[in-house]
C-alpha cells in the first residue's frame, strides 16, 4: 500500500458494549493533500490481504468493518476483495444525488455490500432512499429529546440500522441504547464511567497475581502449581491460551510444568497478564478488554525486530496492563502496586517513556486516530506498512483469543 498511509481504527459497539466491528480510516504521514485514487485503491488491496484468506475467509469473522467513502472507493476494484456481508462504505447524501455514484451505489448493494449514510436530516429524507440504505448515522440531541424517541421509533420500524457517532457520555450513551439505538462509534470506552464502584481483585485475579510474582522470582514449578490447583477452573482456561493458535506451539500443552519445560517461565508470565485481565468482572469490559489485547498484541508485534523475544512479551504485557485500572475498576497506583513489574513496563505505563513506552504510544494512537502516528513511526524507524501490518495482525489474533 502507499507509503504515507497509516490505518486507524474506531470500535463499534452494540447497546451492551460488546465490539461488533471497526470504523477503519487512513492517514497520511505528511500533509501532502487528499489520498489518491490510486492510493485507495491500494489501501483496500492491502486490508483485504491481510484480513481475508483463501480457505478461512475474512479472518474478523462476523465483525463488521465501516470504511469513510468517496466515488473513487466506490469504483476501488480493491474493495470488491472485501466481504459484501462485512462491509459497510459511509457515504454523504450528496453521492445519491450523482447518478454515476448512485449506480454503483445500488450495484454495491445488490452484491450485499452494507452502506450508510451520514449527514442527512431524517425529516426531510425522501423515503424511497430507505431501500438503498443499510445504516443512516444519527445524533442525540437532548434539547428535543421527545421529537427525536418518535423519529427512532418509526426508524426501527425499517429494515436501517441507526449508528451514533461521538456519544459524549455514558448518560447519552444509556438514552441512545434506550431509544433503539443498534451501533456507537468513538471512543466513549476509554472515559471511566462516573461512580463506578471501585471492584478491586476478585479471588481469581488475587491468584494470578500471585503467581506472576512467583514467576518473577523464579519460584519451583511445584510451588506454582499447588496454586494454580486451586482453581480448576483458572487452570483450564490458562491451558487453552496456552494451547490456542495465538501461541504457535506444535504439541498440546497438558500441565503447567509442560507449558514451562516447553516455554520457559516468560511466556507464562505474558499469558497470565491476558488471563488477569480476562478475570475481570467490571461492567465495562468487553470493549476494554478487547482493546486491552488489541494493544498488548499490537505493541508486542511492532517491537520484536527491535528487541529480544522477553523483551516484546514485556510489550505484550505493558499493553494489557495500560486499560488494567479500568477494567478492574481501581487506580493505576493500586495496579502497580498489587504487582512488581519490570521497571521498564512500570515506565511505559506511567509516562510512556523508556524502552516500551514509545511502542505502547503508537499502539495507542492508531486507536485514537492520532495525529502523533507518523511523528512516532518514524521516530522508532518503522515503517508504516509495518505498522499496518502489525495493527491488522493483532485485530486477528484478539479475536481468536476473544472466542477462547
Amino acid at each position: 500500500m502507499s507509503d504515507t498511509n497509516f490505518l486507524v481504527r474506531e470500535p463499534i459497539l452494540d447497546p451492551k458494549q460488546r465490539v461488533v466491528g471497526f470504523q477503519l480510516s487512513w492517514q497520511q504521514a505528511t500533509q501532502a493533500g487528499e489520498t489518491s485514487t490510486e492510493e485507495l485503491n491500494s489501501v483496500m488491496e492491502f486490508v483485504a490481504a491481510q484480513l481475508v484468506d483463501e480457505e478461512k475467509g475474512f479472518l474478523l469473522g462476523d465483525s463488521i468493518l465501516f470504511l469513510e467513502a468517496n466515488s473513487d472507493l466506490l469504483r476501488s476494484p480493491g474493495l470488491r476483495l472485501l466481504p459484501p456481508k462485512n462491509t459497510v462504505l459511509i457515504l454523504s447524501k450528496r453521492y445519491f444525488a450523482d447518478a454515476a455514484s448512485f449506480e454503483t451505489i445500488k450495484e454495491l448493494r445488490q452484491a450485499g455490500y452494507g452502506i450508510c449514510l451520514r449527514n442527512a436530516d431524517i425529516n426531510t429524507l425522501d423515503r424511497a432512499i430507505f431501500s438503498h440504505i443499510s445504516y443512516i448515522e444519527v445524533s442525540l440531541g437532548a434539547a428535543d429529546f421527545a421529537s427525536q424517541a418518535k423519529m427512532y421509533a418509526a426508524l426501527k420500524q425499517t429494515n436501517v440500522r441507526m449508528v451514533a457517532r461521538k456519544v459524549a457520555s455514558w448518560q447519552d450513551f444509556d438514552a441512545c441504547a434506550a431509544l433503539g439505538l443498534d451501533c456507537f462509534v468513538g471512543k466513549l470506552h476509554l472515559i471511566p464511567k462516573p461512580n463506578m464502584a471501585q471492584k478491586g481483585l476478585n479471588s481469581a485475579q488475587t491468584t494470578i497475581l500471585q503467581l506472576m510474582e512467583m514467576i518473577r522470582k523464579n519460584a519451583d514449578i511445584q510451588q506454582l502449581e499447588t496454586v494454580v490447583k486451586r482453581d480448576a477452573a483458572l487452570a483450564y482456561k490458562l491451558l487453552r491460551y496456552i494451547n490456542s493458535a495465538g501461541f504457535g506451539l506444535r504439541t498440546e500443552v497438558q500441565s503447567l510444568k509442560h507449558a514451562v519445560t516447553i516455554m520457559g517461565y516468560s511466556p507464562l508470565y505474558r499469558w497470565l497478564s491476558l488471563l488477569l485481565a480476562t478475570a475481570s468482572t467490571a461492567g465495562n469490559s468487553p470493549v476494554l478488554l478487547e482493546t486491552a489485547i488489541v494493544r498488548g498484541r499490537f505493541a508486542e508485534i511492532l517491537g520484536q525486530p527491535f528487541m529480544s523475544k522477553t523483551e516484546a512479551e514485556n510489550l505484550f504485557v505493558a499493553g494489557m496492563f495500560s486499560l488494567l485500572d479500568r477494567l478492574l475498576g481501581i487506580s493505576m497506583e493500586e495496579v502497580l502496586s498489587s504487582i512488581q513489574l519490570p521497571e521498564a513496563v512500570t515506565e511505559a505505563l506511567l509516562s510512556r517513556g523508556g524502552l516500551y513506552g514509545p511502542y505502547l504510544a503508537l499502539a495507542e494512537a492508531c486507536e485514537l486516530n492520532s495525529m502523533l502516528v507518523g511523528s512516532l513511526s518514524e521516530t522508532l524507524g518503522i515503517k508504516p506498512e509495518d505498522v499496518n501490518k502489525a495493527h491488522l495482525s493483532s485485530l486477528v489474533w484478539a479475536k481468536n483469543i476473544s472466542n477462547l
